[in-house]
């Protein structure tokens, strides 16, 4: 299949793109940002099935006329993952950003005939209500606070309206809390995970400190990217929105030991009372974890990275790409 990204030099939109490749289909890459060298190098084997478009998200124009070029698939993960201080200065670009391109992609895929669309949404969407619930599943009222939230829940209700208006195949993915190869900080994500900032603490020969343990269903972005390639190679999906998680909790604390156990000299730890965390985990609180019963049930989809796993396949990452920008 030909599969088109929105927003597909971001971390998430890299990793599926490499299962989509190793899967065999021609991926293309629409970003602002540029193909980062280490992505170029461990795609080169690929060939003329990638290509990386130059291009904003915004320009409608230059939307309508990628999409025009023909498509089986496309994959919406353009965002800004903003925190407070950008939401309070710039609110006005997120919204565009996050949400009002939706619309346009929408109306040009529908033109051209695009079989599958999938929107990457997020856990963030259940807002509130992932504080007072032990478990979020699909079905989970949503309470969402902050821009981002907003705009990804408000994405997934559009989606749904539309594609029942125009019996399109759209479907929508709330990602659980995502860290893995090819994160980094860049003027759209102001909030990197704690494994993301642990491995940076690593780099710079600092201490990893956190507040606390920061217990959470975290999911690698591989097992996101083999979730959604999945979706769209499916023939007919049961269903328009589908958490994506592992299901399964563990700490930020426990992962950054692990990954600290492979790198002697390194250490992670809790703060003690004297002292500030170096990790933000970015909420007051553990949320509740995601149901995976949808994707289970249905596909017998699971994650294959636990703690452990990915702390080793990181570190492996990281390892064979030091020094590549």
């Amino acid at each position: 299949m030909r599969i088109l990204v929105f927003g597909g030099t971001g971390f998430v939109g890299l990793n599926i793109a490499a299962a989509l490749l190793t899967r065999g289909h021609t991926v293309t890459l629409f970003d602002r940002a540029g193909l980062p060298a280490d992505a170029r190098k461990d795609f080169a084997s690929h060939g003329d099935r990638l290509t990386a478009i130059h291009g904003d998200v915004t320009d409608h124009q230059a939307v309508e006329a990628v999409v025009a070029t023909g498509y089986d698939a496309i994959i919406l993960g353009a965002a800004i993952t903003a925190g407070p201080e950008r939401e309070a200065r710039d609110p006005e670009t997120i919204l565009r950003v996050n949400l009002l391109t939706q619309t346009p992609i929408l109306i040009a895929a529908r033109s051209s005939g695009v079989r599958r669309i999938i929107n990457l949404s997020s856990a963030a969407a259940y807002g509130a209500s992932a504080f007072r619930n032990v478990l979020l599943d699909e079905e989970t009222p949503c309470d969402p606070a902050s821009l981002y939230a907003i705009t990804k829940f408000a994405s997934e209700k559009v989606a749904a309206r539309l594609a029942g208006l125009w019996q399109q195949g759209i479907i929508s993915v709330r990602l659980s809390a995502v860290f893995g190869p090819w994160e980094r900080s860049n003027e759209v994500r102001d909030t990197p995970s704690p494994q993301a900032q642990i491995l940076a603490a690593m780099q710079d020969g600092r201490e990893a400190v956190l507040s606390r343990p920061g217990v959470r269903d975290w999911i690698y972005a591989v097992d996101v990217a083999e979730a959604v390639t999945l979706l769209i190679e499916a023939a007919k999906p049961e269903h328009q929105l589908y958490n994506i998680s592992t299901g399964v909790e563990w700490s930020a604390l426990q992962w950054g030991q692990e990954f600290a156990a492979l790198h002697p000299g390194f250490v992670c730890r809790l703060t003690d009372a004297r002292e500030a965390a170096t990790i933000d985990l970015h909420s007051p609180a553990d949320r509740a974890p995601l149901s995976i019963a949808r994707m289970a049930e249905e596909f017998g989809w699971r994650a294959r990275f636990g703690c452990a796993e990915s702390a080793a396949d990181l570190s492996r990452w990281w390892t064979e790409h030091r020094g590549e920008a």
